[in-house]
């Protein structure tokens, strides 16, 4: 870590600061967004976004590259791009790595930026805005074209799963020639892209505009149909030459306190799920409607931001989101130097928009009698590690008491694949002790995605379907 360190400073030290100052201000304003669901950003001017990629070093070791993009985009290269307004460059240096820079753009969390060398004294320079005119700036150009292999290798590849994971395999294994059929037990593809993330952060018609470029290189989709009812995992094996899983981790961490069997208890993709079907007209109303109810969130990650969120477009009355962990600092923590991903408080759009949030609340029991009424919570205290981890937590005595909430939702993240998976189970896959799938390439079986590594980014799932070898 320190020659890294030593490495940033050089280059800090050699190309010098910018008077040039991030803009924070890429939102469109509150009272506007949180009445609509398009997506939250503002776009910037090109003007903006070229003064903004001018701040970039061009470092000799660019962390935000080689450290930081689970990818490896070529970050300098594309800011220099973009600064001089070679907006055609730029895209082909983009598209050099990422197949679906238009989802990235969006909901990434700019793992680059956290690397970025600028961060060693002032705010990282903006990448993932300029990614995403970049890319829209190529469609409205008509530069994204298919890519179609050359040759075709005369082999065919089942991929279970459309979500990011999974259409990144399709991509990979198309262009090297294999035919390939992605099979969805949903009605359209995107898995949690299309599912889970609400369109105030990404609007599905990107999706569906994507989808009509994968299907022009000669990627089949198959929707509606689940691998293990529909279709069995058998007929796979004898109709493909190689199956590669991408189910995601569906397993939701559920709360099992007393009371959990009260009405108005919801996972968090119950809500979101629910939400997007409705938009998208899947179903002809949202199942559930936060209207006019006191929401409680359990869990303070990004799927309990949506929840927010959404909540609030859906007309709540209070939006509370709680968690047991200690509140993170306001800058970078001691214990995740420079050029690691940074522990530090996170305040999203959704949380601008409205909303309570308290830390160091463990929930006790659900109160009411056959509607949920509130949550007895407990404060705690945390124990540290000689790194500054948070390892375990203490109740404070006589801190007990209750939050008033008619509507909650469990936001406390995944926690793998079932055993009892059809998937799994047909295919005899083997599972960890964490219940990542584990592949079987004597079978030609391979696993990608968080199925195979356990919840994480969408960007490391693309990544992961990326470098898949078959």
């Amino acid at each position: 870590m320190g020659g890294r360190v030593w490495l940033g400073l050089l280059a800090w030290v050699v190309l010098g600061s910018s008077d040039m100052q991030r803009i924070h201000d890429i939102y469109r304003p509150t009272e506007e967004r949180r009445n609509d669901w398009r997506e939250v950003e503002r776009a910037l001017a090109d003007d903006e976004l070229k003064e903004q990629t001018s701040r970039c070093m061009n470092c000799g070791q660019p962390f935000c590259h080689a450290y930081g993009c689970p990818l490896g985009n070529l970050v300098p290269d594309q800011n220099r791009a973009v600064a001089q307004g070679d907006w055609k460059r730029a895209y082909a240096l983009l598209s050099a790595n990422s197949d679906f820079p238009e989802f990235t753009s969006r909901i990434c969390p700019a793992l680059c930026e956290a690397s970025c060398t600028r961060q060693l004294d002032e705010d990282a320079v903006m990448v993932r805005q300029s990614e995403k005119r970049i890319i829209e700036t190529a469609f409205a150009n008509g530069w994204v074209v298919p890519h179609p292999p050359k040759t075709e290798n005369g082999k065919s590849v089942a991929v279970i799963g459309a979500g990011p994971a999974g259409l990144s395999a399709a991509v990979t294994l198309r262009r090297r020639g294999f035919a390939v059929t992605v099979y969805e037990r949903r009605k359209n593809i995107g898995g949690l892209l299309r599912y889970g993330i609400p369109n105030f952060k990404l609007d599905k018609a990107l999706i569906d505009r994507r989808r009509k470029v994968l299907e022009a290189e000669g990627i089949r989709f198959v929707t509606n149909c689940e691998v293990g009812k529909d279709v069995s995992a058998e007929w796979l094996k004898n109709e493909h030459d190689a199956i590669v899983v991408a189910i995601g981790t569906p397993a939701a961490r559920d709360l099992k306190i007393p009371g959990r069997e009260l009405k108005g208890i919801h996972l968090a993709l119950e809500l979101l799920e629910g939400q997007n079907r409705f938009l998208t007209g899947e179903i002809p109303e949202p199942p559930i409607c936060a209207k006019g109810k006191k929401v409680l969130v359990i869990g303070g990650g990004d799927t309990g931001s949506d929840c927010v969120g959404t909540s609030i477009r859906q007309g709540a009355e209070s939006v509370t989101q709680i968690e047991i962990m200690p509140k993170p600092p306001e800058a970078r923590d001691a214990s995740t130097p420079w050029p690691l991903w940074p522990y530090m408080l996170r305040t999203s759009s959704s949380h601008k928009e409205g909303c309570e949030r308290s830390w160091n609340l463990n929930s006790l029991e659900f109160i009411g009698k056959d509607d949920v009424e509130g949550v007895e919570v407990e404060a705690v205290d945390w124990e540290f590690s000689p790194e500054g981890r948070p390892i375990k937590f203490h109740a404070v005595p006589n801190s007990k008491k209750v939050i008033q909430a008619d509507l909650v939702f469990l936001a406390m993240g995944f926690t793998g694949v079932p055993a009892e998976n059809p998937v799994v189970s047909q295919l005899k896959l083997a599972q960890t002790p964490r219940t990542a799938l584990v592949a079987d390439p004597t079978r030609n079986i391979f696993c990608v995605g968080d199925c195979a590594s356990g919840a994480s980014l969408v960007v490391r799932a693309l990544a992961s379907g990326k470098s898949l070898q078959i």
